[in-house]
């Protein structure tokens, strides 16, 4: 039965070849704007060793040569059964090179053999993925038992932390795409939303002021409670919340003015000769208020209010509610500790950098040298680009990295919008042709992994093209399947097509 079902879906039905094809006109996108990136007024053979093009031709027949062999030599079920192993052996080689390798920019993270060069930090990504899949598509795993939930953390988290060990704080990043994976098998999405309400509130304290953070932080649970609560306290909580919110919005001004007031009058007691007693010793009194913050006395009024909250939450049976009063004071100490986690857990260019993007300092001459000129050249592409090897930001070279982390400027220079548009859709494609082929897998491995290749692909693109167009920090990362780079382009060939044999294994037998 086996065999006539195998006959039925031979090569042609078991392989997905349309996500195939978009890998490769990838790659080959990649390797004509690599070129690009490298040409100059005498230029060289497109296969010329001594340049990045003629080298990237080697990785891609290379990588080609990784694909058949994974397609058609390897057993499918090895992905699984050695996924510990392999897991193992990379965070060994992910502690290796920050003891082995020289100082590259402030990082510790490639391997050198002479004139090839290596990183696990990308092979790392490939085992995170295959252990993932192979614990949580074992039959008694629960995303919501802490046991589980604390190990598929711990699994993520290890490589994570010491990638970042490794100074390479782009690469770590991509382990947050993770998180779409534990979604997609059952995480709550409320914590989702703490993460990215996290985020928020770094932002906005770094950028705005503390209290702006307080208020965004009561308006966001406010309206949480109202539409995640019983229907029946919807206006209630509304019009509570919001109104605080309101009321306290205009706090810091009429505070302001009060203590001008009260400091006018202190001025006018001073430059008198003579002032009732009583006067005196009232206004005196209510002098501290000068040293009162707005800030401070909205903490006040919102501690004060938490036990009121909290015996509600207890008598309505109401654990969200619950749960808000332990966001807010989490949330209240995150804010508290920004400034700390800014000036002495980042480091100096990390900091330069958050302060460029969030528009805290301009240094156009320094880290933010490398965003502004990738912004010009994209941005004189205008609708379809200059024309090929025609683009003067590349050919000049005043953009650094680009045939590597800036390759998207580039194809944005010399192809125009119209040429981003078509190398976005066809990422799209591949990443959306993945899930839809993991939604298809009966086997949860099969499904799990592919969601991992999906969320990879999808936070390298998100975060490269954010930061060649300004809207993420330069951390150095490179798009998958353009960037100059044997280990970047092995790493996501080898990522694809552990899925593509996966698949190719179900179709042949289902």
């Amino acid at each position: 039965m086996i065999g006539e079902n195998t006959h039925k879906r031979g090569l042609r039905q078991s392989v997905d070849w349309k996500l195939i094809g978009v890998y490769i006109l990838l790659v080959l996108i990649g390797w004509v704007n690599i070129y690009a990136s490298v040409h100059s007024e005498n230029p060289s053979s497109i296969f010329d060793w001594s340049v990045r093009s003629g080298k990237q031709f080697v990785w891609m027949l290379t990588a080609f040569g990784l694909a058949g062999l994974i397609l058609f030599v390897i057993p499918p079920r090895l992905w699984e059964t050695g996924s510990i192993p392999m897991y193992i052996g990379v965070c060994f080689l992910l502690v290796a090179v920050i003891f082995l390798s020289r100082d590259v920019k402030g990082s510790h993270s490639w391997f050198e053999f002479g004139p090839i060069k290596f990183q696990p930090a990308e092979i790392s990504k490939i085992t995170t993925s295959l252990l993932l899949a192979t614990v949580m598509s074992r039959q008694n795993f629960k995303m919501s038992a802490w046991k589980d939930f604390f190990l598929v953390a711990a699994i993520i988290g290890v490589p994570m932390l010491i990638i970042v060990a490794e100074s390479e704080t782009g690469s770590a990043l991509v382990y947050t795409g993770f998180i779409f994976v534990l979604y997609r098998e059952g995480f709550n999405g409320w914590w989702i939303a703490l993460i990215g309400l996290a985020i928020l509130l770094f932002i906005t304290t770094l950028t705005l002021s503390p209290y702006t953070s307080v208020l965004i932080l009561v308006t966001i649970l406010t309206l949480s409670n109202a539409f995640r609560g019983p229907r029946k306290y919807f206006w209630r909580r509304i019009y509570l919340g919001l109104g605080f919110v309101a009321v306290m919005a205009f706090l810091p001004r009429l505070w302001g003015m009060l203590q001008d007031s009260i400091q006018a009058h202190i001025d006018w007691m001073q430059n008198v000769t003579w002032v009732p007693q009583a006067n005196e010793s009232t206004t005196y009194q209510w002098a501290f208020l000068l040293k009162v913050k707005p800030l401070y006395l909205l903490l006040a009024l919102g501690f004060i209010s938490l036990p009121f909250i909290g015996m509600r939450a207890f008598r309505l049976k109401d654990g969200f509610l619950g749960l808000s009063v332990l966001a807010f004071i989490i949330g209240v100490g995150l804010i508290f500790s920004t400034d700390f986690i800014f000036q002495n857990v980042l480091q100096d260019h990390q900091r330069s950098r958050i302060e460029v993007l969030l528009g805290m300092k301009e240094d156009l001459a320094g880290v933010g040298y490398n965003v502004n000129q990738s912004k010009i050249a994209i941005g004189s592409g205008g609708l379809t680009g200059k024309g090929f090897l025609q683009g003067t930001q590349t050919a000049f070279g005043f953009v650094p990295e680009q045939s590597t982390d800036f390759i998207f400027c580039t194809v944005g220079e010399e192809w125009g919008f119209l040429g981003c548009l078509v190398v976005i859709l066809l990422y799209v494609f591949l990443i959306v042709r993945i899930i839809l082929d993991a939604e298809r897998c009966r086997e949860s491995f099969n499904r799990i992994y592919g969601y991992c290749v999906a969320a990879c692909i999808f936070m390298h693109l998100f975060i490269n093209i954010g930061m060649t167009v300004g809207l993420m920090p330069v951390i150095g990362i490179p798009l998958p399947l353009l960037s100059y780079g044997g280990s970047s382009l092995w790493a996501f060939t080898i990522l694809i097509f552990i899925f593509v044999a996966l698949y190719r294994q179900e179709k042949k037998y289902f």
